[in-house]
């Protein structure tokens, strides 16, 4: 037997600590978490990518009673993104979420689906996603989506 030792860096900020363009696209993460529709969870999300052609592209969860026709805030930007930019990698990624009341107090990670099309969209454009994951107290940084999602299944794996 073997054991398989799985390491990943996240670092922490106070937000005064990030650049002003990462400020920007926190703003931005945070303001696009108004445009979500979450009548079920009232727990809002919302991203803010910015593409290595400099556009900032943002997007929100989506809420449908039928709980799996919903969409997280992660994949909407990212599948538009991949749609409306088909030539632009993903560098920067930006969560945000909130309740009804105030934004979260700590960062909250991506779900498992949304790291799968995070990992998927860095291997479609050779090309690492920097992570951020806004809370009040702290923001978290991730050098890229595969840190996320260490053992990963991918297109190689469907290869003979």
């Amino acid at each position: 037997m073997k054991n398989l030792k799985i390491t990943t860096v996240i670092k922490t900020y106070p937000s005064d600590e990030l650049s002003k363009t990462d400020q920007e696209l926190v703003t931005a993460a945070k303001e696009a978490t108004k445009s979500s529709y979450a009548p079920y969870s009232r727990f809002s999300v919302g991203v803010a990518a910015l593409l290595k052609n400099g556009v900032v592209v943002t997007g929100s969860n989506q809420e449908n009673a039928a709980y799996p026709s919903g969409i997280c805030a992660e994949r909407t930007t990212l599948f538009y993104a991949n749609s409306q930019y088909p030539d632009q990698p993903v560098d920067t990624l930006v969560i945000a979420a909130r309740t009804e009341k105030d934004f979260i107090e700590s960062p909250i990670p991506p779900c498992g689906a949304c790291r799968q099309v995070m990992l998927e969209t860095e291997a479609r454009y050779k090309h690492p996603i920097r992570i951020l994951l806004y809370g009040k107290k702290e923001i978290y940084e991730i050098d890229r989506a595969s840190d996320l999602l260490p053992i990963s299944f991918d297109g190689a794996a469907m290869e003979v």
